[in-house]
């Protein structure tokens, strides 16, 4: 498999650095990876989804190749991604979001639903208040602004109420993918989430809360066989 590792292209001025595989005429499938992570999270995954699918796997603001512009709002960072799908002419995705790129996969999912003909979401808390802790930076130079991983998790805290509005408004089937028990996002609030998702379905892969990188070939089959089995929601006319 050939992966680019060092496509970039623009979207509303921010750079976004992207890795790419699978032949190009194939349905494009855009990856979003977790707080502090890259697109070569993915690297594990990605083969199994590059046989029939186009994969596209950006950094989010702030990690990685993208660029680091000081606001990291999770609706600032969706804008993002639509950019990239705008840039890439790109109109409609199935799109997967692990943690933190789960959060940006609903909000893009929710606002825009003609955009996103499936939807997998790994272990994604739904957005709930919660009891908020300040990190220890780690040592070194790092991969990401730490910057970055401070607004991303007040934010979490303390969620907009509008991101609950936007899992309503999500017509793509979507499949939760929960880590199980030792994972340390509350199982409770990833059943939430899915409870609030009109077209959702559930399977637990008893992994952590790094389902796809702990166990990848059950993570790739469960998704496969989501993606090959389910119809996406008709969309409507742009």
């Amino acid at each position: 498999m050939d992966i680019a590792d060092h496509f970039t292209t623009t979207a509303g001025g921010i750079r976004l650095a992207y890795r790419t595989c699978g032949p190009p005429d194939a349905p494009p499938l855009v990856l979003l990876h977790a707080l502090a992570e890259s697109a070569a999270d993915w690297d594990a995954v990605m083969p199994a989804f590059a046989g029939a699918w186009r994969v596209y796997a950006p950094d989010l603001r702030g990690h990685g190749g993208s660029d680091r512009p000081g606001d990291y709002a999770a609706e600032s960072m969706c804008a993002d991604v639509l950019g990239f799908l705008d840039a890439l002419a790109l109109d409609r995705v199935d799109l997967i979001g692990h943690s933190l790129g789960g959060l940006v996969a609903y909000l893009l999912a929710g606002a825009h639903p003609e955009r996103v003909s499936r939807l997998v979401l790994e272990d994604v808390s739904a957005p709930l208040p919660r009891e908020g802790t300040v990190p220890a930076r780690p040592d070194g130079d790092l991969p990401y602004d730490w910057e970055m991983v401070l607004a991303v998790r007040r934010q979490i805290d303390d969620p907009d109420p509008a991101w609950t509005d936007r899992l309503g408004r999500i017509t793509a089937p979507t499949l939760v993918v929960a880590g199980g028990p030792a994972s340390h996002i509350p199982q409770d609030r990833v059943a939430e989430l899915a409870r609030r998702i009109p077209d959702s379905r559930t399977v637990t892969i008893p992994a952590g809360h790094l389902v796809h990188a702990a166990e990848p070939q059950a993570f790739s089959e469960a998704v496969l066989t989501f993606l090959k089995q389910t119809k996406p929601f008709p969309s409507a006319s742009r």
